[in-house]
């Protein structure tokens, strides 16, 4: 299909397909990042090296599911057309985790259960994102993909600004949370979860009634689970003749996005644990960040369909290293370093996300949406344990140096740095505008 009959599409469904990054935004923002790792970590329910070690175990098995099943999913949703379905279904469950969370009370009999559910929760978000991103082209145009992706990533900040504000003046730092919710069991924040589930079914409607479904393909043979795995290298050898940049591609972006997942995850912690925020602050923080993310990533969509995909993420990436390792170097300084150089990290998160899931889904091969996504989802977990490993490997080295535990957990910010900077070197080798040759 030449880039002109496509050209002449007009998309349906654009802000409805957006405004589902801004429904599902509680999960990485409350369940992910600033609230639930820092309820579910803290000493109800047991000693703080066992439920971090806990969360982080949680965390690595929820992604090693993803890496098996990711490019399967992907393959099997372009084939049977059933690309909105799945979409719904995996929102669905997703909102049942959230809601289910409600019930985890702070004691430690509680720690595996509500982990095990988050865990699953994670695995279902990454695979949920495997249709959502293999939308993008059904929703856009070549000459605005860049564009639109941004606004979505920028709109999912907006709705996670809006959240966390909720979060704070409604229920976490308040005597009075709304609803006459009382503050015993840490309800107040229990309720922050369920909450989290209805706006995540409410705000998901526009999509299932505008974006439309995709077709089947006429000639496809059906197939089971099994059979799917045994051809899936077969696709993989047909992907990398019919665009082996974008392979490529799915590679050095799986180093480096490993890297922006790490400034997400473990960011509050660094917050909490090296300069001492409290909750309440924590909160804060995660506000005026999701601000500044979603201007980077709203900026850095118009810069992609202007310089393109690859220089956009480049330069957010060399930002989020300059930032990085000013954090560490001014360290010492105080909550005013964490304040401005983690806020300069977020805002080049923001365009590198997009900018990535622009590019990926610009240079896929016609029909393969689904699949190539699918390998997007693999290829990152593939590597999930990068970041994790630096980071720990960091604070041990610095412990072993005599810092105290504040202070070497400043350290763990020189291992996201090295994961970021492989990335960026993987990225150079990859062709700004890949080949895709017709099958």
């Amino acid at each position: 299909m030449s880039n002109d009959a496509v050209e002449t599409k007009k998309p349906r469904g654009t802000f409805a397909w957006a405004l589902w990054d801004w429904a599902e935004q509680p999960f990485p923002t409350i369940f992910s990042t600033f609230i639930f790792p820092i309820y579910i970590t803290s000493a109800a329910f047991g000693p703080e090296e066992d439920t971090s070690r806990a969360l982080g175990l949680a965390a690595t098995i929820a992604g090693i599911a993803v890496a098996i099943v990711a490019p399967v999913f992907g393959r099997r949703s372009d084939e049977a057309g059933r690309r909105k379905f799945w979409l719904f279904i995996n929102t669905l469950i997703l909102s049942g985790v959230m809601a289910s969370l409600f019930f985890i009370e702070p004691n430690p009999q509680m720690l595996w259960i509500g982990l095990i559910i988050f865990s699953f929760g994670g695995f279902v978000q990454e695979i949920a994102f495997i249709n959502y991103y293999a939308m993008l082209k059904q929703v856009s145009k070549p000459s605005n993909i860049g564009k639109v992706s941004g606004f979505a990533w920028g709109l999912g900040y907006i709705g996670g600004i809006l959240l966390l504000l909720i979060s704070l003046v409604g229920f976490v730092q308040t005597e009075t949370p709304w609803f006459g919710i009382p503050l015993d069991d840490a309800l107040n924040v229990r309720a922050v979860f369920l909450f989290s589930a209805i706006w995540f079914l409410v705000f998901s409607i526009p999509l299932f009634l505008t974006v439309p479904e995709v077709k089947a393909k006429p000639d496809r043979v059906k197939e089971n689970i099994v059979e799917s795995y045994f051809k899936l290298w077969a696709q993989l050898k047909s992907l990398y003749r019919q665009a082996p940049e974008t392979l490529k591609f799915l590679i050095a972006s799986a180093i480096y996005r490993d890297g922006l997942s790490g400034v997400f995850a473990f960011g509050g912690a660094l917050g909490a644990l090296a300069f001492g925020f409290e909750l309440a602050e924590v909160i804060l923080f995660g506000i005026a960040a999701n601000i500044t993310a979603g201007i980077g990533a709203m900026v850095g969509g118009f810069f992609d369909d202007k310089i393109g995909g690859k220089r956009t993420i480049m330069i957010s990436l060399i930002g989020l290293t300059v930032a990085g390792f000013g954090v560490f170097l001014f360290a010492s300084l105080g909550p005013i370093t964490y304040w401005i150089g983690g806020l300069i990290l977020t805002l080049f998160v923001g365009p590198a996300q997009a900018a990535s899931r622009a590019f990926v889904a610009k240079f896929t091969p016609e029909g393969r949406d689904g699949e190539v996504m699918g390998l997007y989802m693999t290829t990152g977990r593939a590597v999930s344990f990068l970041s994790p490993m630096l980071w720990t490997a960091s604070i041990s080295l610095a412990l072993t140096f005599g810092y105290t535990n504040a202070e070497a957990t400043v350290w763990g910010i020189l291992g996201l740095m090295v994961v970021l900077v492989a990335g960026i070197l993987l990225l150079w080798r990859v062709s700004p505008n890949p080949q895709v040759i017709s099958d």
